[in-house]
């Protein structure tokens, strides 16, 4: 076991500025140790981002990654990025960046440790299954600190990590934060009628009527996997997320490179949805496929048609998760409209370590109250959830 307790080797810990410096080998030995997979954590999707253009300095997302060595051997990585704004985080600390800039202090440079445009919850202290896990965790989390006072960085945020790293950073002087996105939980369906049934009379028959309104208009849904996806497809694709990206936030963050390097490293793990009429793509979703989980990311469409992007983003989505034995489908952030649609509310975690001590009390007293807002509407919106109650019996 490398660098166990009783090793004589210490830990060293040093910084890199791409993933591309890290060998492919090491960094998914660290990434995904133990069998479940996933993607967004995976060396080809960071190097996809990095290598696009997507998440690079001229972004403003400089490559930090840190990296723990043992005996000269990579035992442990947590992808950061140096920020000077907070966009495409899904974690929104916008309102502590101005109270702090009222008060006189500099909050950005900033340590963002996360996957860049990906509100997906997934491992951010990435360790060697045969590792020290406790000994390496130990390492990276004092080290994190570390970099931040190295980079002059107001903070360092941990976001959408697991619940256990959100405990064990609190353990280290992290601040705790929650919110919530909804995520589909298959029980064991072997079809979407299976689901259906489960849901109360009037949330079935709403899905239905929408699964069929979707398709009017002669639309045709193809489901899309590997060596199925098309250059045409991705290229239509693209322009759907260019359009839709444009509107929603003015600029949006991905690169046709970024989707190109995707197609070619990593298409086995993509799910494109995409929609078809008159000869021509008109919409599409794209999904990243893990261990157990198929996580929702864009959707675009260039026509407007009632309901196909319920069918595409989230009906298709289940689909193809009953059919894949898949446990669950994340949804991607916000949009409480996908409660009717079977997709319940689910805690989302991340651990903030704030330098300034004025300013850490603040963030701390305003986490507290708000984790218990989170608490308290995950619990309504999850009984106000679309399934049968047992006195219905429609």
């Amino acid at each position: 076991m490398p660098c166990s307790l009783t090793d004589s080797h210490a830990i060293a810990l040093e910084a890199v500025s791409s993933a591309g410096q890290i060998a492919a080998d090491d960094w998914n030995a660290c990434a995904n140790p133990d069998g479940d997979y996933n993607p967004f954590v995976a060396h080809a999707f960071f190097t996809a981002l990095e290598a696009s253009g997507s998440a690079a300095p001229r972004t403003g997302w400089a490559p930090r990654h840190l990296v723990a060595r043992c005996g000269g051997k990579i035992v442990g990585i947590v992808p950061c990025y140096l920020k000077n704004h907070s966009q495409g985080e899904y974690v929104f600390d916008h309102g502590w960046a101005e109270a702090y800039h009222r008060a006189g202090g500099s909050y950005y440079p900033k340590l963002q440790a996360s996957v860049p445009f990906t509100p997906a919850t997934g491992p951010r202290l990435l360790v060697r299954g045969d590792a020290d896990i406790a000994r390496v965790r130990d390492h990276l989390a004092a080290g994190l600190i570390a970099l931040g006072n190295a980079t002059h960085a107001s903070s360092v945020h941990v976001t959408f990590a697991r619940e256990d790293e959100w405990t064990f950073l609190a353990g280290h002087g992290f601040l705790q934060r929650t919110d919530q996105q909804f995520h589909w939980h298959n029980q064991g369906y072997a079809t979407f009628e299976d689901f259906l049934a489960t849901l109360a009379s009037r949330h079935r028959k709403a899905i239905r009527r929408e699964r069929r309104d979707a398709l009017a208009n002669g639309i045709t849904i193809h489901p899309l996997t590997g060596s199925d996806i098309t250059p045409d497809a991705w290229d239509a694709f693209f322009e759907f997320y260019m359009e839709t990206g444009s509107r929603k936030w003015g600029r949006p963050y991905l690169t046709r490179d970024f989707y190109r390097r995707i197609a070619a490293t990593m298409a086995d793990d993509v799910l494109l949805v995409m929609a078809r009429r008159d000869g021509r793509w008109i919409a599409g979703a794209i999904n990243f496929i893990g261990t157990d989980t198929l996580f929702g990311r864009h959707w675009g469409a260039i026509e407007h048609h009632p309901f196909l992007h319920f069918e595409v983003c989230y009906y298709q989505a289940i689909d193809f998760a009953i059919r894949r034995g898949l446990k669950r489908v994340e949804a991607g952030a916000q949009g409480e409209h996908k409660i009717a649609r079977g997709y319940l509310p689910q805690t989302t975690y991340s651990a903030h370590y704030i330098a300034d001590p004025a300013l850490r009390r603040a963030v701390r007293d305003y986490l507290r109250h708000e984790r218990g807002y989170v608490q308290e509407t995950v619990r309504e919106l999850t009984e106000a959830g679309p399934f049968r109650k047992t006195d219905d019996n429609g």
